[in-house]
């Protein structure tokens, strides 16, 4: 039976911070543990956007591609969306959208699933470029990143909202991706205005964590730092 509370994430952001970024688990593999989520691909190549058990990848080329089962991924969360009820939601800037839905959660305490399907005047995302080894640092990544802007564009902006307990595991706060209904912009939103839409939440109550323990630079790194979360919150933002 499906466990719908259940968040499953593969892999660490703090694991990302010093570029491990090679692909530990196949997209199958990640399927079986839910149907919508988000996430990266081998060599942090694009942004995941995970619906109705389809896995999209948005490109540094501007593309929205369908992702092979084989392919895999060194960092990403998927759960069974379950969503009970949605509440109409209009003209409301980035931040303001992100402090609706913290007051509609169940708590800052638990993770929790967000999705706005809706039409936006404007929408920003970023898309990183795929990387070759020798990987450079995450934060070295945002010099080769793409910005994508679009207008009065419809679709669905997902994502999770962790508590700031899970520093390093996650991202505090909301993390959040975008792919528009053509499937012709996605991302990692960087900015919106919502002019309307409809914000349902699901709170889970679970955190599966999988590490990548056959992955022999993972089993090796040193991932006792300070500067860790700072750099998290560098990319992320």
């Amino acid at each position: 039976m499906e466990n719908n509370q259940s968040l499953y994430q593969h892999g660490t952001l703090a694991a990302l911070v010093p570029g491990l970024f090679a692909g530990t688990l196949t997209v199958n593999e990640l399927l079986k543990h839910g149907d919508t989520g988000i996430g990266t691909m081998d060599g942090l190549n694009g942004e995941l956007i995970i619906l109705n058990g389809v896995v999209y990848q948005a490109t540094a080329s501007g593309e929205v591609v369908k992702v092979d089962g084989d392919a895999k991924v060194p960092f990403a969360n998927v759960h069974f969306v379950h969503l009970e009820e949605s509440t109409p939601i209009a003209n409301l800037t980035y931040l303001e959208l992100k402090d609706v839905a913290t007051k509609r959660l169940k708590s800052q305490n638990l993770f929790s699933y967000l999705s706005v399907h809706g039409t936006f005047s404007s929408m920003k995302t970023r898309v990183v470029h795929g990387q070759q080894p020798p990987y450079p640092t995450l934060t070295e990544t945002a010099s080769q990143q793409e910005i994508f802007d679009a207008a009065n564009v419809t679709g669905t902006l997902t994502g999770y909202y962790s508590p700031a307990l899970y520093a390093g595991v996650t991202s505090p706060g909301f993390h959040l991706h975008f792919l528009s209904d053509t499937h012709e912009m996605g991302g990692h939103v960087l900015d919106c205005q919502l002019t309307d839409g409809e914000l349902a939440i699901q709170p889970l109550n679970q955190l599966q964590l999988h590490l990548p323990d056959e992955n022999s630079e993972f089993l090796k790194a040193d991932l006792d730092d300070e500067a860790v979360l700072s750099d998290i919150k560098k990319a992320e933002n």
